[in-house]
């Protein structure tokens, strides 16, 4: 699923997503460390996977192991 960022507190590591159905969805700390992502910045477009308690993991699509940006 596709969201852009909405708020993200760098201090702590956490913050919210807004998907393109207009739901805004909480990202703890823990979910942004294994990342792997060094920041992010508001307005940003992430790619998501949702779980119980909100996301569950966080990427940018094309930055990885075999991706390419397109």
């Amino acid at each position: 699923m596709q969201a852009t960022v909405h708020a993200f507190d760098e201090s702590t590591g956490s913050g919210s997503v807004l998907t393109d159905n207009g739901r805004l969805i909480t990202v703890d700390a823990a979910t942004f460390a294994a990342s792997s992502l060094r920041h992010l910045r508001v307005g940003q477009r992430v790619s998501i996977e949702v779980g119980g308690s909100g996301v569950t993991r966080l990427w940018i699509d094309g930055i990885g192991p075999g991706q390419r940006i397109r």
